[in-house]
């Protein structure tokens, strides 16, 4: 499995969520699983990049706003992120911008 995401011919959009984290794991690592594993049964995602060193820096990838709502309001992504906020982030924000171009090797 590549750690680039597979994308499709832009436009489509891009998710950008960057955080620095509380420590210790506090479940974090079993429910970022089982978010991957949910948002990719989302109709409209189309893959996911993740890099964490003192800033986490993960960006999803989907065809529409529409398909990023309906993500949004899962019921499971809803609670993770109520328990994020209570938990596991000290701080996080959340981009949404539209890609245009993309190219590479």
């Amino acid at each position: 499995m590549s750690l680039l995401a597979n994308t499709p011919k832009p436009p489509y959009y891009a998710v950008i969520f960057t955080s620095i984290r509380t420590e210790g794991d506090n479940g974090y690592g079993e429910t970022a699983n089982r978010m991957a594993e949910l948002a990719e049964q989302q109709p409209g995602y189309l893959g996911a990049e993740s890099a964490r060193e003192e800033v986490g820096i993960t960006v999803s990838y989907w065809t529409d706003l529409e398909s990023i709502k309906n993500w949004k309001a899962n019921t499971e992504h809803l609670e993770a992120q109520k328990t994020g906020r209570k938990l596991w982030y000290e701080s996080f924000k959340v981009r949404i911008s539209k890609v245009e171009r993309d190219y590479g090797i």
